[in-house]
């Protein structure tokens, strides 16, 4: 089992990559191709956009392929889309391929959270899925930099060679190593869709919303901050990153570790430390080393309700959790286009480098408060559930004079 996680993880060690990296190679896109800096960031917002809508709609599609036929297929997917980048003798063209590579991203995380949590014990399924999300907290601590520095270097081009490359060992990785997990019986698309209709679905999808955007109303804007206002040299900003993925690492195993156990717990304490570092963050930006530090904090608290909130939704749309899995894969990209947005509102604004983090900070409140409510209306549910079948069971009970 550890070996089929092992093959997950390289799957999304790749997608991990593919996705970050081209945020430190758009000035060299951008010259090769004689297009300006905004017009080269169209390869991250098209990426973003491919993320939110081909989660469901690859999700669909292979409602009727087995999950480890239709992971073989999206890292296939995958794999065309960046060779199609690597070639690309247009503009329009590499983005068709970002566009591409983009559909196997939320479908290849949904489905593989699925797999992973039936690849263990009902009390490892946290862990389990936490393994797999490692391959892409790694890609931002080994992968993305060394695909800068390679495509900065060498060229753009061999670093997505390179992403194609690990896309091909992914898929032998799962062709080898994932065992064959049967479709549930009997579970058709109607059955997924029907997960929407819970409430605690769309809550867990609310919260990864607003959490994980708390996150990245800082971390989109890391560059200006730490250069303009903590006083860093701008070759710093990569290291900084670098930090900010060994943050994202360590949360996201602790994570996994701890909502086994606790579920509800373990999110109430991330989004709430979550909430206090980005305020924080206000102050402590202004010095290098509790900058240093406070990025570091930064990826940890947020990557440690990845897997509790994954799990949380598999969990709330037992049955048929797959279609449910992928769309919240794409939460996670919706909430960071919205913080992304709005932390650019409030610098437009006036308020300075810093004022994102206090967007990020009520995100991730907001999304601390929708977690106590979420708990409240499940024990209310349970309270209810457990007064009918008291009555239910009374009701069944022999009359004294019959006994």
């Amino acid at each position: 089992m550890p070996l089929a996680l092992l093959a997950l993880a390289i799957g999304a060690f790749g997608i991990g990559t593919t996705e970050f990296v081209i945020m430190g190679l758009l000035p060299e896109v951008a010259g090769d191709f004689g297009v300006s800096i905004p017009t080269a960031g169209f390869l991250v917002t098209g990426y973003a956009l491919g993320v939110m809508f081909g989660a469901p709609l690859m999700t669909v599609l292979g409602t009727k392929v087995p999950r480890k036929r239709m992971l073989m297929l999206l890292m296939g997917l995958f794999i065309v889309g960046n060779l199609l980048s690597a070639l690309a003798p247009a503009f329009g063209v590499m983005l068709i391929g970002r566009v591409v590579a983009s559909l196997a991203h939320g479908a290849f995380f949904g489905i593989g959270s699925v797999v992973a949590a039936e690849l263990v014990a009902p009390d490892k399924k946290a862990g389990a899925i936490a393994m797999m999300f490692t391959g892409l907290t790694v890609a931002n601590v080994v992968g993305v930099p060394l695909g800068t520095l390679v495509g900065q270097n060498i060229g753009w081009r061999v670093t997505f060679g390179i992403v194609a490359a690990l896309g091909v060992i992914g898929l032998v990785g799962i062709a080898k190593l994932v065992p064959e997990v049967p479709r549930p019986e009997g579970v058709r698309l109607r059955h997924e869709l029907a997960a929407f209709k819970n409430a605690q679905v769309l809550l867990a999808m609310a919260m990864t919303v607003l959490g994980f955007g708390g996150v990245f109303a800082a971390i989109t804007y890391i560059a200006p901050m730490m250069t303009h206002v903590a006083g860093f040299a701008d070759g710093s900003v990569t290291w900084l990153l670098v930090l900010f993925g060994l943050g994202m690492v360590g949360g996201n195993l602790v994570g996994g570790r701890f909502a086994d156990r606790a579920l509800m717990p373990m999110l109430y304490v991330s989004l709430g430390a979550l909430a206090i570092v980005l305020a924080l963050f206000t102050v402590t930006a202004h010095h290098k080393l509790l900058a240093a530090v406070t990025i570091v904090l930064i990826g940890a608290l947020g990557f440690a309700t990845v897997p509790p909130l994954q799990k949380r939704v598999l969990d709330q749309a037992h049955g048929a959790p797959t279609l449910a899995s992928a769309v919240n894969i794409g939460a996670f990209n919706l909430g960071n286009a919205l913080s992304a947005w709005l932390g650019g509102l409030v610098i437009a604004a006036g308020l300075g480098y810093t004022a994102p983090n206090w967007v990020g900070a009520a995100l991730a409140a907001g999304a601390l408060l929708l977690a106590v409510l979420s708990a409240a209306l499940e024990r209310r549910d349970d309270a209810a559930s457990a007064v009918v079948a008291g009555s239910a069971s009374a009701g069944t009970r022999v009359p004294a004079h019959q006994r």
